[in-house]
């Protein structure tokens, strides 16, 4: 297990890229904390806190998608860089500012957030061309799930600790310079230099003209809702028991089992079509949640806490997969970037939806809904089974040739998967005008 994973970090730039990218994305990691407690610094109510959060997270919703289209339009350095500058001023404008005026602060916050680079669809847009052959991709799709757990652990703690040394305004700004040198690190890179979205046909949709992607975005939106359900449903679970660092138990808990989880998944290979075990995962993932609702003693909780949290990563690997086998040609880094949104609009779903059920059903009640939500996502992908086929059909597109179509061939009947991740051609799309 150790082997494989070393021999992917001993690829040239794959180190790099990896570091980069999470110290890039530390602002989004962290944005929202350092939001609520900047504005209660500085004398906002929890109420205002929550609506700059909340603005921070929908513009970032907004923006991610936007903006890797135009990383697929015109390349990662000059669209994830001065993205990245900007989203540090934003942060900047509220630091100065403060929260009074309000339009300032909100102002800041929302350029903060629409402007986050989309870092995370980035990299895992340029691991074909540091790694060679499908299984190591597949390999660091689970190590970079894996590492995202560690990262958003660590990232409130480094706020915390920043808050401690000097204060919020500080944590603010250190955080987001933190940001911009990580992107920096990324876009300098010869892999990132070097990188091209393959040719695209013009279509005002574009990543979501496929239907095996919207599939899979109604999927992961039941997934984020389960997961920021079961952050709300664990701090209810504390209350009961009458220790508030029981929620922590839990969350770590979950986290933990998704580290696990990710290595182990990322350590082997997987035969079959990745569209089949995406389904099977999911599946695990929701079986995992629904224990959850008997809401036994605090050490069988926190250890069905863990058992919940192993198949969070593996599914997110998986899925990274099946949608670069999905997206349309031309389109890879913005299809990332609709599933990493996508994820994160339910997890606000579900953290504002479990909050009432909690009121009148308590903490059981709140884990009803973590696993409902992994019901429906399972759900989802039963439904829409046809957009997800294991193997495209035989009477659409052709046998894969091997070799990707150059620019001259654009009217070739079969078009590889973007960058070639699992040699295997584009299901359910011909080419020719789509518009």
């Amino acid at each position: 297990m150790a082997t494989g994973y070393a021999e992917l970090l001993r690829a040239r730039h794959a180190v790099r890229l990896l570091a980069g990218t999470l110290t890039g994305r530390l602002p989004n990691a962290t944005g929202p904390l350092a939001i609520v407690l900047f504005t209660r610094a500085e004398g906002g109510s929890y109420t205002l806190a929550g609506v700059l959060s909340a603005v921070y997270g929908l513009a970032t919703a907004v923006g991610q998608p936007l903006l890797g289209r135009l990383v697929d339009l015109h390349g990662q350095p000059r669209v994830m860089l001065p993205a990245a500058v900007l989203s540090a001023l934003g942060m900047l404008l509220l630091a100065v500012a403060g929260t009074d005026p309000v339009w300032a602060a909100a102002l800041g916050v929302l350029i903060a957030g629409v402007c986050t680079p989309p870092l995370e669809g980035g990299l895992r847009a340029l691991w074909p061309s540091v790694l060679k052959g499908p299984e190591k991709v597949h390999r660091a799709y689970a190590l970079d799930a894996v590492a995202q757990e560690v990262m958003f652990a660590v990232g409130p703690l480094l706020v915390t600790v920043l808050v401690a040394l000097w204060n919020e305004a500080a944590a603010l700004l250190v955080v987001n310079a933190l940001g911009v040198l990580g992107a920096l690190s990324v876009v300098v890179s010869p892999p990132s230099r070097a990188w091209r979205s393959a040719p695209r046909e013009p279509h005002w949709l574009g990543a979501l003209r496929s239907p095996g992607l919207l599939a899979l975005l109604g999927t992961f939106f039941f997934v984020g809702l389960a997961l920021g359900a079961i952050a709300v449903a664990s701090v209810s679970y504390a209350d009961d028991h009458g220790e508030a660092l029981i929620s922590s138990y839990l969350l770590s808990a979950l986290g933990f089992g998704a580290l696990i989880g990710g290595v182990v998944y990322g350590a082997r290979h997987w035969p079959g079509a990745p569209e089949r075990r995406l389904a099977w995962l999911v599946f695990a993932l929701a079986a995992g949640y629904l224990p959850l609702i008997l809401v036994p003693g605090v050490v069988a909780m926190t250890a069905l806490a863990g058992i919940a949290g192993l198949f969070l990563a593996p599914a997110l690997a998986c899925a990274f997969v099946v949608v670069d086998r999905h997206a349309p040609s031309g389109t890879v880094t913005e299809a990332f970037s609709w599933l990493v949104t996508t994820f994160g609009v339910g997890a606000a779903a579900g953290t504002a939806v479990v909050g009432p059920v909690i009121e009148r059903g308590g903490a059981s009640a709140g884990f009803a809904v973590v696993g409902g939500g992994g019901l429906a996502a399972f759900l989802v992908l039963l439904l829409t089974a046809r957009a997800l086929p294991a193997a495209p059909s035989a009477s659409r597109t052709a046998p894969f040739t091997g070799s990707a179509a150059g620019p001259g061939h654009a009217s070739a009947p079969v078009t590889e998967a973007e960058n070639d991740r699992n040699a295997a051609p584009e299901p359910g799309f011909r080419t020719g005008p789509q518009a």
